[in-house]
């Protein structure tokens, strides 16, 4: 993509997400997602019903009279966007292509997080690890995501969720909230990875599909090529058992996604590339929220 191309096109993405994330996320991602710790704030004079345990001895010597130590909540995360990067997310049919409809979800989620002074780091992923960006604060830093959100070409087509999850696992020592971002077209077991990356993390996924990856039209007979593997072959679609059969294969996956999230106790939001994804994404807030 030349500069100029890809200069306007970062720009129009950070005047849509930034005020997204201003207008509509700010308080919903507060709530979702609160810090992990309790920090010193003040001290006060003790109260009945107090704990006792919070008592602060020095300050209580000084003034005759008891006084309690007072913690608010830590604000500062960590979060980690793992992107899919893998030639599926180039597909788009019905809407805009995955890639794009992706690249405004993870920058509507890093301007909320650096709207909340979160440090906000990624990971690129297809079959490998493509690139890895450490957490960082600070819209430039942001900027430099986005771009390579938009930009970005990896060496490698397939896909492969569990060496993803595995990566980040190994790589983010300190807990962190962390968003997967991915049509989750992968036949790998990643399960056990997926449980693990909650357990030490917290951590969310997003599927972005085009509704024709759901369901096969009636046009005849077309040529069709698997963006991630490069084979191609002719299917009639007026058949209707190919385009039953290609929609029992979607339902399937989509049944093991579902089992898959909720097994390892992770929230799912799905949105289709023809849609508002702010329905989806505030929906997710706030069933986190909630908790």
């Amino acid at each position: 993509m030349e500069a100029n191309e890809l200069l306007k096109k970062i720009r129009k993405i950070e005047i849509k997400t930034r005020g997204l994330s201003q207008n509509i996320f700010a308080g919903e991602y507060h709530s979702a997602f609160k810090g992990r710790g309790m920090i010193f704030s003040e001290v006060r004079e003790y109260q009945p019903g107090d704990d006792i345990r919070d008592i602060d001895w020095n300050v209580t010597a000084r003034q005759n009279k008891p006084y309690v130590k007072v913690y608010e909540e830590e604000r500062e995360l960590t979060v980690m966007l793992l992107v899919d990067v893998s030639g599926s997310r180039n597909f788009g049919a019905c809407g805009e292509i995955k890639k794009e409809r992706m690249a405004e979800i993870a920058a509507t989620l890093a301007f909320s997080s650096i709207q909340n002074n979160d440090k906000v780091g990624v990971i690129f992923f297809s079959d490998k690890i493509e690139k890895f960006i450490p957490p960082k604060k600070g819209k430039k830093h942001i900027l430099l995501i986005i771009r390579e959100i938009i930009n970005f070409e990896p060496e490698s087509n397939g896909t492969n969720i569990d060496v993803a999850l595995q990566f980040m696992t190994n790589a983010i020592k300190k807990r962190c909230s962390a968003f997967l971002i991915s049509d989750f077209i992968d036949d790998h077991d990643y399960f056990k990875s997926m449980s693990i990356a909650n357990r030490k993390h917290d951590l969310a996924s997003i599927q972005v599909y085009d509704r024709r990856d759901a369901e096969m039209p009636n046009v005849g007979l077309i040529r069709v090529k698997d963006l991630e593997t490069g084979s191609d072959r002719w299917l009639d679609t007026s058949s209707s058992s190919t385009r039953k059969a290609y929609a029992k294969a979607w339902y399937d996956r989509q049944q093991r996604l579902a089992s898959v999230t909720t097994r390892s106790g992770v929230d799912l939001a799905s949105v289709t590339t023809d849609e508002d994804f702010v329905k989806a994404l505030l929906g997710l807030f706030r069933r986190r929220g909630s908790r």
